[in-house]
């Protein structure tokens, strides 16, 4: 599933296609994604400027003159700035026209994905109404993460996975944050010091970071939109090595499930 650093990365790669510009068409080839497409409201939207364009958490929101255009990128999708010449292939389901001759193309083969159009407030609709900080910003911080952690029997790695109390901290940079920092991710979420807490919020911004700038993380079909790959899979160091020597005493990366996901981590180098 793409996570912060490919929506970001994606985001980046649209940005200078779609700011400012308008949209001069639609076309839904498939409206049958995670929710139904509105595909009447999408089609009113045409010939309206874009204000600005963003992303919340995994959601990309472009705002127009009267309504926002929220998509997510589901299990599998992709975005891709094409020439509105390009024929569509088999999973490309949503095409956004502008001006200039670009369109960017939604492409999902498991139909995770979703396309809605918000109304003001924008900040209010139910996906985006509780989520916590962006984990880039200023909001987020170690004295945050603290104080919510009082209390909380759950793994630390479900506690820093859980949107109301940071966005985006997915279950590939979980795992990664979490050996930077030298934490068990089995670790229960109030056993953790405030000191704790301060390591593991800055390991949070840096490998996010770093993924941003390395593109993502290539892990299945995941692709920018120029169509090439990220490369922060090159940089993972417990990450899907499951069995393999840990990089930094040799000891063999083990994996558990925690909270249904698969979870990596060195038993010597992390401590509960």
């Amino acid at each position: 599933m793409p996570e912060l650093p490919e929506v970001e990365t994606t985001l980046r790669g649209i940005e200078a296609y779609v700011d400012g510009k308008t949209l001069t068409n639609a076309i839904v080839r498939n409206s049958s994604l995670r929710w139904p497409v509105p595909v009447h409201d999408i089609e009113k939207l045409c010939g309206q400027t874009v204000q600005r364009i963003e992303r919340r958490a995994k959601y990309i929101l472009i705002h127009l003159e009267t309504a926002c255009i929220l998509l997510h990128l589901g299990m599998s999708g992709s975005l891709r700035v094409l020439d509105t010449n390009e024929p569509a292939g088999k999973h490309d389901h949503i095409d956004l026209e502008f001006e200039a001759s670009h369109v960017v193309r939604l492409n999902d083969p498991r139909r995770f994905g979703c396309c809605l159009i918000l109304k003001e407030p924008v900040y209010e609709h139910r996906l985006l109404a509780n989520l916590g900080p962006e984990p880039l910003s200023d909001a987020f911080n170690f004295e945050r993460l603290f104080r919510l952690s009082r209390g909380k029997t759950q793994a630390v790695k479900n506690f820093i996975m859980d949107n109301k109390v940071v966005v985006g901290v997915g279950n590939i940079y979980a795992s990664e944050s979490l050996y930077k920092a030298a934490i068990r991710p089995t670790t229960a979420a109030k056993r953790l010091s405030k000191a704790r807490y301060k390591v593991l919020s800055d390991e949070i911004v840096a490998v996010l970071s770093k993924a941003i700038r390395a593109g993502g993380t290539t892990l299945n079909d995941f692709t920018q939109t120029d169509g090439k790959p990220g490369y922060f899979a090159q940089e993972l160091q417990v990450y899907g090595r499951d069995g393999e020597p840990c990089n930094q005493c040799s000891e063999l990366i083990q994996s558990k499930v925690i909270g249904q996901r698969n979870t990596f981590f060195c038993r010597i180098c992390q401590k509960p």
